[in-house]
């Protein structure tokens, strides 16, 4: 290489990180609001710092690998990668034993049985009957599970990271698309026929995007007692979509 091409080349790959710098610069507040966003919505045990840190690889990440050509704008790619580098932490901090992974599995196969046998919604008495529990026992194994990422309808993609798959990933297969909207659609009918208390939990949760404490505000109850419903709803919603999920 001539000496003119390679001051050339320097001085783009100067100029380049030049902007990768002033877009991180810019957008650093970014991250401090998808992490706290996020944190209304998770248990204690995950600190901001680590999301805050782990957001701030995204950020790096998506100043190096953005493409206008794309059609989205920074900060919405940015935010993207920020939010999903951050969800990747999470997964990474399920110290979730294996025994309440067995044990929620147990819980749904349960579920599954009595709704089949009865034509009905599973009552928690019941459940916890054919467990050999007692209800406070069930309801402890039903909140132990509210604090660890032991159910895969979590692993869902929302709307961002779907785009960001549509950005970032290869494109789906028409079958695969297939299989998708109707798997989303079935969950969506297996959420309808919840019973009205879960139903209203997963609505303001994840629809509203309340937190627990503020679930429990609007049903009247405490925040642990929003954890047992939500999970309750999850376990149910397991047991109802078992054809889905193998």
């Amino acid at each position: 290489m001539n000496p003119v091409a390679k001051y050339k080349k320097t001085a783009k790959a100067s100029l380049l990180a030049q902007e990768q710098d002033e877009l991180v610069r810019k957008h650093a507040p970014l991250v401090k609001r998808i992490a706290y966003h996020l944190m209304s919505r998770l248990p204690p045990t995950v600190q901001v710092d680590d999301l805050v840190q782990s957001g701030m690889i995204g950020l790096l990440e998506a100043s190096r690998n953005y493409d206008a050509a794309q059609g989205a704008s920074f900060e919405t790619y940015a935010g993207i990668r920020i939010r999903g580098s951050m969800l990747d932490e999470i997964r990474k901090g399920d110290w979730a034993p294996r025994s309440l992974h067995r044990r929620i599995r147990e819980i749904a196969r349960v579920v599954a049985e009595i709704e089949h046998e009865q034509g009905r919604d599973a009552r928690d008495s019941e459940i916890a009957a054919r467990l050999g529990m007692d209800l406070n026992t069930y309801y402890q194994t039903v909140q132990d599970a509210s604090t660890h990422k032991v159910f895969s309808f979590e692993e869902l993609p929302s709307k961002e990271e779907a785009l960001s798959e549509g950005l970032t990933a290869r494109i789906l297969e028409p079958q695969e698309n297939v299989e998708k909207d109707l798997f989303r659609q079935a969950l969506a009918q297996a959420i309808d026929g919840l019973p009205e208390r879960e139903r209203l939990v997963m609505s303001l949760y994840y629809k509203e995007e309340l937190n627990l404490r503020e679930t429990g505000e609007v049903l009247g109850v405490s925040e642990s007692r929003v954890c047992q419903i939500h999970s309750q709803a999850l376990i149910r919603l397991r047991a109802r979509m078992s054809d889905w999920c193998v």
